[in-house]
Formats: C-alpha cells, structure tokens, sequence
C-alpha cells in the first residue's frame, strides 16, 4: 500500500506547463546572446585600442614592453634607455638584420620562403621575421603558445601597414635584450663595451646581432668560439646586405 501511496504521489506532480518551459528557455538564449553581444564588443574594443597602441608607437617610443616589465619586477632594476636610429651605429642595424631576417626588405611582415623552408626542415628552424620578433618583443608577451602566435599573425601586418621599415628597426633595437636585464642597443653598447652605441665598431655590431638569439647564454664581452665564429659571418653578411641593396628599406643610401 505504501508504495502504491509513493508512486501514486510521485504520478500526481505536474510537469511545468509550455509556456513555462518556452520562457525558461528564452531568456535562457537571451543570456547566451547577450553574454555573445559583450565578447563581441570586447573583441571590437581590443582591437580598437590595438590599432591605436600599434598608431601611437609609430611616433611615440613604447615606455615599456611586458617582458621588460616583468625582468623589471623580477630583478629589481633593468638598464635601457632609447637611441633613435640615426642616432646608432649604421653598421649596427645592418648586423642585427643580417643575423635575424636577411631578407626583411623583400617582405611585408611574413618570409613566405622562410615558412616553408621551415615546414621541410620539420620546423627545426626559425621563420620569425624581424617585424614578427618586434610585435612580440612590444606588445605580447614570450614563450611559444598557439594564442601567442594567432595574436602576432594578426598584429604584423597592422605594424607593416602603419610603421615604416625603418621604424620598425629602430624600435626592435631599443626593446631587444642584449643581456640579463639589459635592452635597447644604446645600453648594450655600454654595458659591453662601455662606448656610445653610435661608435660601435664592424666588430662590436656583429657581437651584439650574435647574442641576439640567447641573450641569457651568450655573451659579446667574453664570446665563446660559437659566438665569434657567428659574430665573423654576420659581418659578413652585413657588407652583402649594404652591397646588394637589401638594407635600403631601413638605411637609403
């Protein structure tokens, strides 16, 4: 009788009624449009405040970067400081292009021969472009992450469109790290060799472009035979790119 009472009872409850159920789930979908209507809104004000970041830095030096930012609060202090480009050793940025995309004035943001040299090489290699490492080094932050490189795909052509090329030379130079803690060329060129940056030697330029890769690792002061030895052949291959036209974009001559 008790279980009869039980599933009697449980037989008698109502079911909610249509017009609940349809209200239930409208203003269920109403919050999901909604909440979409805000991201989208969100997206449109990051990019909007992107684009005028990337407008504003075309003319106005970047104050700092994250990664700065964040060996800032790490280490306590950072040397940097900013050098125009006129104000650096011409034969410093031809190195530092020579060593890192050698092609920079043949491309708009992207090495596509590079991409695919990469993808047979099993991406082994780099195919990182100089207007590539300046939008991460400004504006992201470091370590390889897919949400990372989707923001850099979407920022480089902005910067391509809005900086000149010489431009974005002259801000990579000056956000680059050179050593633990030290960014910009105009304090590496101190803290190396304790001289202006705008009397860097041949030498000293292709020193500087070598430690690039691992700032942390390497060293221009006390180079190992690694260093040297790739030090010899940005040199040389700065004097090909000034030879050959390939440094007109950010040095006419």
């Amino acid at each position: 009788m008790a279980k009869r009472a039980a599933k009697t009872k449980r037989s008698t409850r109502k079911k909610p009624g249509l017009a609940r159920r349809f209200l239930a789930w409208f203003f269920g979908w109403e919050l999901i449009k909604r909440a979409f209507r805000w991201a989208l809104r969100g997206v449109g004000l990051a990019a909007v405040l992107a684009v005028a970041l990337v407008a504003l830095f075309a003319v106005v030096a970047p104050p700092t970067t994250p990664y700065i930012l964040a060996e800032r609060l790490r280490l306590g202090e950072v040397e940097r400081d900013w050098v125009p480009l006129e104000d650096l050793a011409p034969v410093l940025a031809r190195s530092v292009v020579a060593a890192e995309d050698a092609n920079y004035c043949l491309h708009w943001g992207f090495d596509m021969s590079a991409i695919r040299a990469a993808i047979e090489d099993g991406a082994t290699r780099g195919a990182s472009t100089l207007s590539q490492q300046t939008v991460k080094n400004v504006f992201l932050w470091q370590g390889r992450s897919w949400p990372r490189k989707a923001l850099e795909a979407i920022l480089t052509p902005v910067v391509e469109a809005m900086w000149s090329k010489a431009r974005i030379v002259e801000v990579y130079l000056n956000v680059a790290e050179f050593d633990e803690g030290v960014f910009g060329a105009g304090a590496a060129a101190r803290h190396y060799f304790g001289k202006d940056p705008g009397q860097l030697s041949a030498r000293e330029a292709a020193l500087l472009a070598a430690v690039l890769p691992d700032p942390k690792g390497r060293s221009a002061r006390q180079p190992s035979a690694f260093v040297s030895e790739r030090a010899r052949a940005i040199a040389d291959g700065a004097a090909t790119i000034a030879a050959d036209g390939r440094a007109e974009c950010f040095q006419p001559v």
